[in-house]
């Protein structure tokens, strides 16, 4: 068993986290090919070059700055938050399914279920890989705004990419379910679900992703795990 949030954190949540604890965030880098690399100076986790509410998902934070926001969380409320790991994530997104994505249809219907790059998308982005399909959202949607999966989870594909616990390996072991990887490469840690900049071979629940521990782009964001008691 594993308590997975719902969501992913969103931009409202963490600015409470910010407020509470003055926590710094550096500048936000924009995905390769996005934008020129001059820009990235100018954003950030409350100007990430695109409109946001409250309830969109915060990006441009890195995995210390997720840390960060659980330790906070676990203090402010009493009970021990984390976050996943690879293994507790991809079980959470598979909801009992062995098929590539969770929905077990045609990429086509991907607009019904997850926030990807799609004809909206480019739209702006011409020369994207996009999905048949046309969901309205050209960066990111407001948390909980497609269907979920069979577990009751939302955005566990498409919307942002999210950081887990894991150090960076090759192949992926689960090992103990519910610890981290520890050894590998811990410069550099194991994100998973895509966003909405991806493309279909991206959009897989076995799909994985790494980036470097200190890296902030407008496609990361996380979820957190609640500790269940024994």
């Amino acid at each position: 068993p594993v308590a997975i949030g719902r969501y992913e954190v969103t931009r409202g949540e963490f600015a409470r986290f910010v407020e509470d604890t003055r926590w710094q965030l550096g500048a936000c880098a924009p995905p390769d090919g996005l934008a020129d690399a001059s820009a990235q100076l100018s954003l950030s986790w409350r100007e990430p070059g695109f409109s946001q509410t409250d309830r969109h998902p915060v990006v441009c934070v890195n995995w210390d700055d997720a840390q960060a926001y659980v330790a906070w969380l676990s203090r402010r409320t009493g009970t021990g938050y984390r976050l996943p790991t690879e293994a507790e994530w991809e079980y959470a997104a598979r909801a009992g399914t062995a098929a590539p994505r969770f929905w077990q249809a045609d990429y086509a219907a991907a607009c019904n279920f997850a926030n990807v790059a799609d004809r909206a998308a480019a739209q702006v982005f011409k020369d994207w890989a996009a999905a048949p399909c046309d969901d309205g959202q050209v960066f990111t949607a407001p948390a909980g705004s497609y269907r979920a999966n069979g577990f009751g989870l939302h955005d566990m594909l498409g919307n942002v990419w999210e950081w887990v616990g894991d150090c960076w390996n090759e192949a992926h072991d689960p090992g103990n379910p519910h610890q981290p990887r520890t050894t590998g490469d811990c410069s550099r840690r194991v994100i998973k679900g895509a966003s909405w900049i991806s493309i279909e071979r991206l959009v897989r629940i076995a799909a994985r992703g790494a980036d470097k521990a200190e890296a902030r782009t407008i496609g990361t964001g996380f979820r957190v795990v609640r500790e269940l008691k024994e």
